[in-house]
């Protein structure tokens, strides 16, 4: 069964060509295109959807309060932000209540799919100018690094190393495979393993952890 995908932008012209990625990919079906948040929540309302896709800027109801009463009212949609804002500060709010990704519009085509299927399947997805965003705006003050490190670095392994400090610096799987000479789904069960092995459930938590242990460099 192809995964049920809800667009949510009120952009037109952005939402077709958001469409069109999925529509040649058996493995996706686009549900429904709605312009505003309410519209997303009366559809869901009534009608099964396994992501929903939203943009931040709509009219009647935003993508972020439209997230917040998806994750609170219908616990087994995915909300993932598809959106222009690269604000640290809306990314972690985002985060912290409950979104599996956050990619800017200007992402690739077959790095969205990726992304939704990663979603989809429970994992994170947070594209690499997201995460240097999240970088750029935190080491200065709350990622400062620790005088005593963390137990949980006897845990890792120093392949695991290696992916964490990539991660940190805000290369994607692609591109932390091509340093390593593996491929992105190694890259990503790495990923995997090392969320549980540190307990953390989201890639902001993974990058605090790397600077807090000096593993960015």
């Amino acid at each position: 069964m192809p995964i049920r995908i809800l667009i949510a932008d009120d952009h037109p012209l952005i939402a077709e060509g958001i469409k069109n990625t999925f529509e040649n990919n058996s493995d996706f079906e686009v549900v429904a295109f709605v312009e505003n948040g309410q519209e997303a929540i009366n559809f869901i309302e009534n009608n099964l959807v396994d992501v929903a896709l939203l943009d931040i800027n709509m009219p009647i109801m935003d993508g972020i309060d439209c997230a917040k009463q998806i994750l609170k009212n219908h616990k087994k949609v995915k909300v993932a932000m598809l959106s222009m804002h690269q604000e640290a500060s809306i990314i972690k709010s985002l985060i912290e209540i409950g979104v599996k990704g956050y990619m800017l519009k200007t992402i690739p085509s077959d790095e969205l799919l990726y992304a939704i299927k990663n979603i989809y399947n429970g994992k994170e997805y947070f594209n690499a100018d997201v995460t240097k965003a999240l970088i750029s705006d935190d080491k200065p003050n709350s990622f400062h690094q620790y005088s005593k490190k963390s137990p949980l670095l006897e845990e890792l392994t120093t392949r695991e190393l290696e992916i964490i400090k990539y991660i940190s610096q805000g290369l994607t799987n692609t591109q932390v495979g091509e340093k390593l000479f593996i491929s992105p789904r190694t890259v990503d069960t790495h990923r995997t393993n090392i969320m549980r092995k540190i307990d953390v459930n989201n890639v902001a938590s993974l990058i605090r952890f790397a600077f807090q242990n000096g593993l960015t460099s």
